[in-house]
């Protein structure tokens, strides 16, 4: 008797909006949030997380 292989569940990748904000976790782990709000949160959980700038792909890189 076999069984049936379950397919994996694949999400699709975050991505960021204008209203995203990028907090770092620690030294590998980003995440992106919503509100400030949900930011105390995480510090509380994570004391090192500090806010980074989003991603605006509008801008070009400076040379």
């Amino acid at each position: 008797m076999s069984y049936h292989k379950k397919d994996p569940l694949l999400y699709r990748p975050a991505t960021a909006d204008a209203e995203c904000i990028r907090v770092r976790l620690n030294h590998k782990t980003i995440v992106l949030l919503k509100s400030m709000k949900s930011f105390e949160s995480w510090k509380l959980r994570y004391p090192d997380a500090v806010v980074i700038e989003p991603a605006d792909p509008r801008k070009k890189p400076k040379a």
